[in-house]
């Protein structure tokens, strides 16, 4: 009797505690330090067109440089999935990054093409458990309802990290040139390593700074799932249009790698960022050699799709959770389509830098709105110890999209041009749409 008093009594000392807000902290952290991960992978996009001038390359080699990053980023995943079960995602995290930065550092060091290549593989193994870590610590740390948000507020970061670079780098390039460029953008990566460590737990009970309402906020949706409670409102029309329906609990490797949902975001994922990859890769170079913008020019335009993309990813979590009911494949569905549209625009784009920023920007808005959606997908699929597989066989599913593009689109632009590039793009976003036709929309969240 004094033991159920006790917890009464606790209970309502959490009820009447304000509850802190500390996993929005933790979300900021993830937010820079992803921003300054993207910026590491990006600068290459802006300083290909003079690393062209000091290595000879053709449009298919160059391509091929830049895939290099991703097919080693996409083959960690994996492994960074079993190294995070095992070890936790506060130390596999901070070393990652601090590898990350000293990948992009030595890229600025090379003198020949070979030793450029072995950066860029080195820095995609880098920075493979980056990502499981960030979905990881959103699926630990954030309630249901706010899973959808955090996935955006990570991809805007994304995206960020292009909407800097280019500006950064045309100044630093314009100044010094391509190399300081890399050395420069390595810098903050090492400190905040040692920042994530110290202030992010793998849990947030393992954290002092979350009080118990905070915790009890966090927890009390998330036990609801891993139950097996389901949504018990009646089946809308959107349901029906999506194939919502309760999904079993994928709690065993076995369940996760034979799940068709699971695949199937993965290759929509793949379609998608394969045409992020593209404009990333690529669009710097088209804005200088097809539409003649000065550096300085090309460095603001070419950061257009990458500030619509902050808004889209944002956008689009807001949306999934709050206007959706946590609803993931809609916003994916929106995004595809829209996105099928906005490439057939872009092969009669404007020649005008301020008209040409304007549409591109309408573009990477179009194409991140649902690009959250993917990462919070798994989330009510999966058990929580099985949630890093799930999430790096989404993510590598992703990224092996992301490599195949670049050196398709060198070839592209060597045998055909420019037009053809965005229709293979406006192609892969139509063979998205169809592929998620026919994964489910799993309702195990409970209102």
């Amino acid at each position: 009797m004094k033991k159920l008093t006790a917890q009464a009594a606790l209970g309502a000392r959490s009820t009447a505690l304000k509850a802190t807000r500390y996993r929005w902290i933790v979300a900021a952290l993830f937010f820079v330090i992803y921003t300054i991960a993207a910026a590491d992978r990006a600068n290459l996009g802006v300083a290909l067109p003079f690393l062209r001038r000091q290595f000879a390359m053709n449009n298919a080699e160059a391509g091929a440089l830049v895939s290099l990053f991703l097919i080693a980023y996409a083959v960690a995943q994996l492994p960074s999935a079993w190294l995070i079960s095992k070890f936790g995602v506060k130390r596999v995290f901070s070393i990652s990054m601090l590898l990350t930065s000293l990948a992009t550092g030595l890229t600025g060091t090379v003198g020949s093409l070979f030793a450029l290549k072995m950066c860029r593989i080195g820095l995609g193994f880098a920075e493979g458990p980056l990502p499981i870590g960030i979905t990881t610590t959103i699926n630990n740390w954030f309630p249901a309802r706010e899973k959808g948000t955090a996935a955006g507020l990570f991809l805007s970061a994304v995206k960020f990290g292009p909407v800097i670079t280019p500006i950064i780098s045309a100044a630093v390039i314009a100044v010094w040139g391509w190399k300081e460029v890399f050395i420069l953008f390595a810098l903050p990566g090492v400190l905040l390593s040692a920042v994530w460590y110290l202030m992010v737990a793998d849990k947030p009970s393992q954290s002092r700074a979350v009080n118990s309402a905070e915790l009890e906020l966090i927890n009390a949706e998330n036990e609801r799932r891993e139950s097996g409670a389901a949504v018990a409102n009646k089946r809308t029309w959107l349901d029906r249009l999506i194939r919502a329906r309760r999904a079993p609990l994928l709690d065993t490797t076995r369940k996760v790698t034979t799940s068709w949902n699971i695949y199937g975001c993965a290759l929509g994922y793949c379609c998608q960022l394969g045409i992020s990859s593209v404009l990333l890769a690529w669009i710097p170079t088209y804005l200088l050699t097809v539409k003649k913008f000065s550096v300085v020019s090309m460095g603001f335009v070419a950061a257009a799709p990458w500030v619509g993309a902050v808004f889209g990813n944002i956008l689009g979590g807001l949306i999934s959770d709050r206007l959706l009911d946590k609803r993931r494949k809609p916003g994916m569905l929106i995004s595809a389509v829209g996105t099928v549209g906005m490439m057939f625009a872009l092969i009669h784009s404007p020649s005008d830098p301020v008209l040409y920023a304007a549409l591109i920007f309408l573009t990477g808005m179009t194409l991140s709105i649902g690009f959250s959606a993917y990462m919070a997908y798994p989330m009510p699929l999966v058990s929580k110890q099985k949630f890093p597989l799930a999430t790096a066989i989404v993510n590598m599913g992703g990224q092996l999209g992301g490599a195949a593009t670049p050196f398709i689109t060198g070839v592209l632009l060597d045998r055909y041009g420019w037009d053809s590039v965005f229709a293979f793009m406006a192609a892969a976003s139509a063979l998205t749409v169809v592929i998620l036709l026919t994964i489910s929309e799993p309702r195990n969240v409970e209102d």
